[in-house]
């Protein structure tokens, strides 16, 4: 496989583990609604396709009341943007990989479900907003991934050809979203993928650890 020309990369559970933030909001929220709280797996085996979707399914697992959502999601962002990033680390070898591709001159952009502020602000957070050109959220377009839409936004940001515009994700989700766009697939190994081997999902290689990445580019 030939060398991209500019590559993005998933956020939650690609360049960051994010899961004890997502266990902490959600216990947080379910708290204030007198509900009780879910387990870690069950966060694990949920999160991926958004907010909206992780506390929707969240209400739906604890029995919660009908019509709860306008409020649970209320809550849910308040406690999100308190907490961001307080129980989240990078991944090892992010840092190293997003420097390999720094020095191949690459463009690299983020797509995630994430709403985009809270993404931003993680990476800030985190110390990655300096690597990337681009950041979208779940919230800068009509549709999420699994959708093709935001991969092909990104790559028209990007200017680059979806062909030659590698996408880099650790679930399904990613991954179906890239074979729609037409974009080349790499996946991480050690993410969320809803409780399934990410290594059973088809892509032009998985990797263990993001700087192992440069070794898919063509000698």
């Amino acid at each position: 496989m030939t060398e991209p020309q500019a590559v993005i990369l998933d956020l939650d559970g690609t360049l960051v583990d994010t899961l004890g933030d997502f266990v902490a909001v959600l216990g947080l929220t379910l708290a204030d609604l007198g509900l009780p709280a879910v387990g870690r797996s069950f966060v694990e085996h949920t999160i991926g396709r958004g907010g909206e979707h992780l506390v929707r399914q969240t209400l739906a697992h604890v029995g919660a009341k009908p019509g709860l959502f306008d409020h649970a999601w209320s809550l849910y962002q308040a406690h999100y943007a308190a907490v961001n990033g307080a129980h989240a680390a990078v991944y090892p070898g992010v840092v190293e990989g997003l420097e390999a591709l720094r020095a191949r001159g690459l463009p690299l952009a983020v797509l995630t479900n994430k709403p985009a502020g809270a993404a931003r602000e993680l990476l800030q957070r985190k110390g990655l907003a300096g690597y990337f050109r681009h950041v979208f959220g779940g919230d800068d377009f009509p549709r999420k991934k699994p959708d093709p839409l935001p991969l092909l936004k990104t790559c028209e940001a990007l200017g680059t050809p979806p062909s030659a515009t590698w996408m880099v994700g650790d679930s399904r989700n990613d991954a179906e979203a890239a074979r729609g766009a037409g974009c080349p697939l790499v996946l991480v190994t050690y993410g969320y993928n809803h409780g399934e081997d990410i290594r059973s999902v088809p892509a032009m290689r998985h990797v263990a650890r993001l700087d192992e990445i440069s070794g898919a580019f063509r000698a």
